[in-house]
């Protein structure tokens, strides 16, 4: 018999970012906990969400995919109301829409700053309120930010995605005081290097250069799956998280361990 403090039947959650990688792997998870899920990309992946959203339809839930850029606060607001809509309630909003730039600091431009900030900071925040102010209404929910370790700890060529995750992780805290009254835990989950289309694209390392990466850093000794965050989030969406908030629960490989 499942374990019912892990069980999100009758929940609805909202995943940006979902049409590949980390997203994808959670949206599926929350299905397999029995929630129904809202999925989200940009426009350009919107066909890729909507692979995503039959996976999830194949676990029995309901699932509608939607275009959604979180550069856009207004189209922000605007999903959120439409998924309330279509749902008829919103119980779990999982942030993971965002990117990285690798450059060295002395290379970085304003362009490539703001891209990287705009993105995985002022995102995630407007997209945290525009859930948020339904979760008030209805007396709770759950909010679920993907961070990263690197919002603990510093990288080479990481400036604005580090200075984007270490403000992500303390953004957490923020909410998690002033929504907590409102029955709302906010939390993060620290992924460690993580095989996704959106890292491999960016990472132009060679093969053994990643090998020789991974096992300084890497207990693991090899870059995780996005499946093996599921159970995090799962957890933190859950019943059982309901004394949880605040918190950066990090699952990197024994990365931040060192």
């Amino acid at each position: 018999m499942a374990y019912a403090g892990l069980s999100l039947e009758g929940q609805v959650a909202l995943v940006t970012g979902s049409a590949r990688g980390i997203g994808k792997a959670l949206a599926i998870g929350l299905a397999e906990a029995g929630a129904d899920v809202a999925v989200s990309d940009i426009p350009s992946m919107l066909d890729e969400a909507k692979t995503t959203q039959q996976l999830v339809e194949g676990k029995g839930k309901r699932c509608r995919a939607y275009a959604l850029d979180v550069l856009d606060v207004g189209n922000i607001q605007g999903t959120v109301n439409q998924v309330v809509a279509d749902f008829g309630r919103l119980d779990i909003l999982v942030n993971n829409a965002g990117i990285r730039v690798r450059r060295l600091a002395l290379d970085v431009s304003p362009e490539d700053w703001d891209a990287v900030i705009d993105t995985n900071l002022k995102g995630t925040f407007f997209c945290a309120q525009a859930a948020a102010r339904h979760m008030v209404d209805q007396g709770g929910g759950r909010i679920i930010n993907i961070a990263s370790q690197m919002g603990t700890v510093g990288a080479t060529q990481r400036a604005a995605y580090c200075a984007s995750k270490g403000g992500v992780v303390n953004l957490t805290k923020v909410l998690a005081l002033e929504w907590i009254q409102h029955g709302i835990t906010v939390n993060a989950i620290g992924p460690g290097p993580t095989s996704t289309p959106g890292m491999l694209a960016a990472d132009t390392r060679s093969d053994e250069e990643v090998a020789q990466d991974m096992e300084f850093h890497m207990p693991l000794g090899r870059r995780m799956e996005p499946e093996e965050l599921v159970g995090a989030c799962v957890y933190l969406a859950s019943p059982s998280a309901g004394a949880t908030t605040g918190h950066h629960l990090i699952v990197d490989g024994g990365w931040t361990a060192l």
